[in-house]
């Protein structure tokens, strides 16, 4: 497998909160700041400064007003970010996918979707003491 996967894997997104947002984003229009905080369930200042990284990401745009008297922030995932996200998820896809047919492959590994047999083998047959001493 080539490292191409890499160059797709978007480092901003391993971050599971910021994964989150931009996920849940991708499935709206526009969301409330209130019901993504709630959503994700990260406090207001914590939620302010991820959407503030990712702004300068260009990933997500802002909108601010009223709602009546009372003031109101819209979030969106743009374009920027979609196409993001969505080359993030192909490339951890593409590595797992590869992971996976590599480990079936393995002479001591189990049946492909078999995870448990595989590591029931491990330990049956894993050295005594430390691997290098």
């Amino acid at each position: 497998m080539s490292a191409d996967w890499a160059a797709r894997v978007e480092t901003a997104l391993l971050d599971p909160t910021r994964f989150s947002i931009v996920s849940l984003l991708a499935a709206a229009r526009w969301a409330e700041f209130g019901f993504v905080r709630d959503a994700v369930g990260l406090s207001d200042s914590a939620l302010s400064k991820q959407v503030t990284t990712l702004g300068k990401l260009d990933f997500v745009d802002v909108d601010k007003g009223y709602v009546g008297k009372r003031p109101r922030t819209w979030l969106r995932l743009n374009d920027t970010g979609r196409a993001a996200l969505a080359r993030h998820v192909a490339a951890l896809q593409q590595i797992a996918e590869h992971a996976t047919s590599l480990g079936g492959a393995h002479p001591e590994g189990g049946q492909q979707g078999d995870p448990g047999k595989v590591c029931e083998e491990w330990v049956d047959h894993r050295p005594a003491g430390p691997p290098h001493g």
